[in-house]
């Protein structure tokens, strides 16, 4: 295993444990961090219930720490690790802030933008485009969801 994927591995866990304060608050437990030059310069979990925000998605919250870190909108040459294929708002804040590479876990089959159903993060009608690399500890993330979902329908998790 490289380093890049050993370093990958590693972020993809933090984020997990953020996804886990989203889910220890009632929300979709998704967690994101923006690292530059190996130093985590913003994390996330999903707030949009106890925010009142609908863009409180761990990506934005993530981006926004990240961005007042920098005390720039640009995060350029950052890695954003997500546990859940970034949704099109999403993807468009990638975007705009020149995020260079998005690192995501489970894919999003109803909403992912990283490829699964659109591919805003490498279109070439958009200004910016992001090298994206998806299943990283993918059952972990996924399995993360699947348990949420399952217990918020009502149903014994498996």
């Amino acid at each position: 295993m490289s380093a890049v994927e050993v370093r990958d591995i590693g972020y993809m866990r933090r984020a997990l444990e953020l996804a886990a304060q989203a889910e220890a608050q009632g929300e979709v437990p998704v967690g994101a961090l923006v690292v530059v030059d190996d130093k985590i310069i913003g994390e996330g979990w999903n707030r949009p219930i106890t925010a009142h925000d609908p863009t409180a998605h761990a990506e934005i919250v993530a981006l926004r720490a990240a961005a007042s870190t920098l005390g720039n909108y640009r995060v350029n040459g950052a890695t954003l690790y997500v546990t859940l294929e970034p949704c099109p708002m999403c993807a468009g804040a990638i975007v705009h802030a020149r995020v260079a590479r998005v690192v995501y876990g489970a894919c999003d089959p109803l909403a992912g933008s990283g490829g699964t159903v659109f591919n805003l993060l490498n279109s070439p009608a958009l200004n910016h485009r992001t090298q994206v690399q998806g299943g990283v500890l993918v059952e972990e993330c996924s399995q993360r969801l699947k348990v949420f979902f399952q217990a918020r329908r009502g149903r014994n998790a498996v």
